[in-house]
């Protein structure tokens, strides 16, 4: 890249991430110098600024790279992981989310305390920064990294090594991310991460198309006739046993795995308990879900078109989409992705980072000071926390490089050492009343040792497939909970504390929006399948695409004349005086 176009990019860019963060400061402003305004934005985030926030939070460089290089590698199975996400959003929606604003929780172990103990809130503290510091942090650092090197050349520019390169990138791009998190709180993050998202669709939309382009010699549909009348195995997300994703995972593991993340995990429930409302923090979670509809499209389909335009001439997986935008990106347009990828990554890392800095301040530091702890105080330990676990995040991530099975998988499998076993404590938390704290610690503890000698040490023995060993390991850790709950019983019921922080009225439309959102997953999968584009589309496509049309219509019907009635009463009862 010649001289005029670095500084044409980087100009541009600057400019693109100045209006972001002048945006972020004015309405961030005073809003920091309280706990609840540094974790929790003030309680006062709407349903606009929660659904951005969780999209860019969960899309980052590692989707845009992870999962781009599956789908060139492979086919669209892994979509999986990000349509059927679509579900736990509505489980979080109309199921979690109530009981979490009815509490007033600031974090998930603060829960786990209320219902069972601290030593459970430590223990799980413990496995929510130990899975942020040495997997989901890196991970966001190093796919980011990868992808300006890949586009800028920076080995080349600096005139260093590959690895050389990847260090000072990732040093690089954390220190600028890291400034949101340490300085401006949750709003900030949220606010950031709005209108960044703004640009991530923007871009999601223009970088199909321009492949499309280049892959039909300047005409789009021509394209487009390409990738859908040769090799339409790579559409198929219908996932074989060789497969990054099979697709009866989805129906054992993948739940829990996404109940785990949409419905459990700090870094991405956090805005949600923010709410300024539950009817605002339905209607954010559930948009969300409907954003989450359009990753095939963004995030998959221009891995299939680098297949189509370069083969198996690229020397990792990991490298198909950022060679791409290298090649159909015009200059001019490459400060504003630049921009966006950033934004992106800087998301999901100031997200992290403000969650783990939660976690450590308020159910870490304060539990352990005797006496209360200022709010001034508590922001301050939070921006050290933030730094430490910032470079500490540093120094492991160069080492993703060595990955042979692709980014996409590594963090996947890494994820299973801690994500099951905080789910089912959940579970068993919320919707039951007499399992002692007992049965959380027994499960913790028998959950690292069986996951990591199933998937490390015995696995030439033990071949299931880890998604698998996901919801195998739920359902006997489930029972052993609840046997622990038959031998060895609270001997007072646990009572669920209702605090009246926030306005509880459900959104009027969260039942049949959720119904709507369940027919596009089903739907998406139809037309991703042998029944639908891959190999041409079958007798059968249309028969199924009206029926799911026509279950739609029956589900808004009932839900607007029965099930939504039903529904707020539960609400108002059963959360109220939960078990």
């Amino acid at each position: 890249m010649v001289t005029n176009d670095l500084l044409l990019t980087f100009g541009s860019c600057i400019f693109f991430m100045g209006i972001v963060a002048w945006i972020s400061y004015q309405k961030t402003k005073g809003e920091v110098d309280t706990k609840d305004g540094y974790f929790l934005a003030g309680r006062g985030l709407t349903g606009v600024f929660i659904a951005g926030s969780m999209l860019l939070t969960n899309l980052s460089a590692e989707q845009l790279i992870g999962l781009n290089g599956s789908a060139f590698g492979y086919n669209m199975s892994s979509m999986a992981w990000e349509v059927t996400a679509g579900i736990s959003t509505i489980c979080m929606a109309l199921i979690f989310l109530p009981r979490y604003l009815t509490g007033a929780f600031t974090t998930l172990p603060e829960f786990l305390s209320s219902r069972f103990d601290d030593d459970v809130r430590r223990l799980t503290v413990i496995l929510f920064l130990v899975g942020y510091g040495l997997v989901t942090i890196p991970s966001v650092l190093y796919s980011g990294s990868i992808a300006v090197m890949r586009l800028f050349d920076v080995p080349e520019l600096l005139n260093v090594s590959y690895s050389h390169g990847l260090i000072i990138t990732i040093l690089v791009v954390g220190i600028i991310g890291g400034l949101y998190a340490i300085f401006g709180g949750l709003k900030a993050v949220a606010v950031s991460d709005t209108v960044n998202g703004i640009g991530l669709l923007l871009i999601g939309t223009l970088v199909p198309v321009l492949g499309f382009a280049a892959l039909g010699d300047g005409s789009v549909m021509e394209g487009i006739k390409t990738v859908t009348s040769t090799h339409t195995e790579k559409l198929n997300a219908i996932g074989s046993v060789t497969d990054p994703v099979p697709f009866g995972t989805i129906f054992t593991g993948m739940i829990f795995a996404n109940l785990f993340y949409w419905c459990t995990n700090q870094y991405v429930i956090q805005r949600t308990l923010g709410a300024k409302n539950l009817e605002e923090g339905q209607k954010g979670v559930i948009y969300s879900g409907f954003l989450k509809l359009l990753v095939p499209f963004m995030m998959m389909m221009p891995g299939i078109i680098a297949f189509h335009l370069y083969g198996g001439g690229l020397r990792s997986i990991d490298l198909a989409f950022p060679q791409l935008i290298k090649d159909v990106l015009p200059v001019y347009m490459s400060g504003f992705f630049l921009a966006v990828l950033l934004g992106a990554v800087f998301s999901s890392f100031n997200s992290l980072l403000n969650s783990a800095a939660t976690l450590f301040c308020l159910d870490v530091y304060e539990p352990l000071k005797k006496s209360k702890v200022s709010d001034k105080e508590m922001i301050k330990v939070a921006k050290i926390a933030s730094l430490v676990i910032a470079v500490f995040s540093f120094i492991v991530s160069p080492l993703l490089q060595y990955a042979e099975e692709g980014l996409w998988q590594v963090i996947r499998i890494f994820t299973g050492f801690y994500n099951i076993p905080v789910v089912a404590i959940v579970i068993i938390g919320l919707f039951t009343k007499r399992v002692p704290a007992l049965g959380a610690k027994v499960v913790i503890g028998f959950h690292i040792v069986a996951y990591g000698l199933l998937k490390f040490v015995f696995d030439d023995i033990v071949t299931i497939h880890f998604i698998h060993l996901y919801a195998i390991l739920f359902v006997v850790e489930i029972s052993i909970m609840l046997i622990i709950g038959l031998i060895k019983p609270l001997e007072k019921p646990w009572q669920f504390e209702r605090k009246d922080t926030v306005e509880l009225v459900p959104w009027a439309y969260a039942v049949p929006v959720s119904i709507t959102l369940f027919s596009c997953v089903a739907g998406l999968y139809v037309v991703f399948s042998p029944v639908g584009v891959v190999g041409g589309f079958g007798p059968m496509f249309w028969p199924l695409i009206a029926l799911i049309a026509l279950a739609n219509v029956v589900g808004w019907y009932f839900s607007l004349t029965r099930w939504n009635q039903r529904y707020a009463q539960y609400i108002d009862t059963a959360v109220a005086h939960s078990r």
